[in-house]
């Protein structure tokens, strides 16, 4: 996959529809135009399941008149289609009611100059490859331990995209991007009880990717560890967030300070900016210019320029996660979020993941979390789990059906510690984190 030849046409299409809607009337305008092909494949007990093929490519259009905002778009780049999508947008703008926050993000703040952030890491693997590396990853798993019984399969993916954005301001700008990955998902049966488990890895560049045997056997190894769980008693102890979830923690942060919940007046941290929300140890910044990071950008979702920022210092809230339009409701400026965060970074504050083990004689330590009961509103906080109870600093036996509670609030102010075992497959990059004491309720 080469989306390199597609971004100069994806941006003469965006230039395009923004000049038509300038010449139909409108104020203010903007304009994305995007291309993606992608390859994923799935093999399940040694047989190849399914291969898909995708190739999507889109246009959205906004404009402006006296506040008045309408949009429209299309998937097809003829240049009748790309007319119809802007008479649209213009025709839709005329009977909505006018927004004084509405419009564009202020001309000074657009990206007229921004870098290469090596995001786009091309890999074209034949079918074979790729099924190769899915059988590579499923036979691990299956060949790990004789208790894994059945597989849900083992999966390979590869997407590139390209996407340009153009405005009214005389701003344009167009960047690639690659994502590839490898995923297990299998089955453990002991005396008639199932446990299943998965594993993935993922990066920007293949070669970077974790191998594929490896990624089966950990998969493999999460199942087998899951045997023979049972219910404890209800009690109150620490619990131990590990990477892959705690940055879901730190996503319900995210949802209480994005300007959208803060100008709505539903966030549990309504006007919290300046007030101490974490212990003074936990420091998050937002670096969106890492070249090669998932969640790096050179600018947001209007142009605006992206740039690094400190979230949290010394555990006090610096800001408000914005895009123009809530900043505006505001009146503030915005943060350059428009479209969500690019790479939060929660600062280790222990040397190693055995400091986090030995912080108590007994903790929970949570390996999956199901359900959704949490209410940025409130920030009351109520996940069923899995995991495994910590006995003086060693993983011992296997918990399920328990409900961990407690309020996002009591929970960020009581985060003890954060290891330094940081997942960097997302867009928030944490490390395990040590919430001092929670309710764990089982029977």
């Amino acid at each position: 996959m080469d989306v390199h030849a597609t971004q100069q046409e994806l941006v003469d299409i965006a230039v395009q529809a923004v000049e038509l809607a300038k010449q139909r009337g409108a104020d203010q305008a903007e304009a994305g135009a995007s291309f993606e092909e992608g390859l994923s494949l799935t093999v399940r007990l040694g047989e190849l399941e399914s291969v898909e093929r995708q190739r999507d490519r889109g246009l959205a259009i906004t404009v402006y008149e006296a506040g008045r905002k309408g949009s429209a778009s299309t998937a097809d780049f003829a240049p009748r289609s790309i007319v119809e999508a802007v008479e649209k947008a213009v025709s839709i703008a005329r009977f909505t009611a006018a927004d004084e926050h509405a419009g564009l993000a202020d001309a000074e703040l657009m990206a007229y100059d921004y870098p290469d952030l090596d995001l786009y890491r091309p890999w074209n693997p034949e079918l074979e490859e790729a099924e190769r590396l899915a059988l590579q990853a499923e036979d691990a798993a299956r060949q790990l331990d004789k208790r894994i019984s059945n597989s849900e399969g083992a999966t390979v993916s590869s997407a590139a995209a390209a996407q340009a954005y153009a405005n009214s301001h005389g701003f344009s700008g167009v960047y690639a991007s690659s994502s590839h990955s490898i995923s297990c998902s299998v089955v453990a049966q002991q005396n008639g009880a199932l446990e299943r488990d998965y594993w993935f890895t993922l990066s920007r560049d293949h070669e970077a990717l974790d191998a594929a045997d490896e990624v089966g056997r950990e998969a493999a190894r999460r199942a087998v560890r899951r045997l023979g769980a049972r219910q404890p008693r209800t009690c109150r102890m620490p619990v131990i967030y590990p990477a892959y979830l705690a940055r879901g923690v730190f996503g319900h942060l995210i949802a209480a300070v994005r300007g959208t919940s803060q100008y709505r007046k539903a966030s549990f941290l309504l006007n919290a900016s300046g007030e101490r929300i974490f212990p003074e140890h936990l420091e998050i910044t937002e670096d969106p210019l890492m070249p090669g990071a998932i969640g790096s950008a050179p600018y947001d979702d209007e142009g605006v320029r992206t740039r690094t920022r400190t979230l949290v210092a010394g555990g006090v809230l610096q800001g408000y996660v914005l895009s123009s339009y809530s900043a505006r409701r505001l009146g503030l400026a915005t943060t350059a979020n428009a479209g969500g965060v690019h790479n939060l970074i929660v600062r280790p504050t222990v040397a190693s993941l055995n400091d986090l083990l030995q912080a108590h004689p007994r903790m929970f330590l949570v390996n999956e979390l199901l359900g959704q009961g949490v209410n940025t509103v409130t920030g009351d906080y109520s996940r069923g789990a899995a995991g495994f109870l910590i006995e003086r600093g060693e993983v011992g036996e296997p918990v399920h059906e328990v409900t961990i509670a407690g309020n996002l609030r009591d929970m960020f102010l009581r985060i003890e510690a954060v290891g330094p075992d940081v997942d960097r497959r997302g867009s928030i990059l944490s490390g395990s984190i040590l919430v001092e004491e929670m309710t764990v309720a089982g029977a």
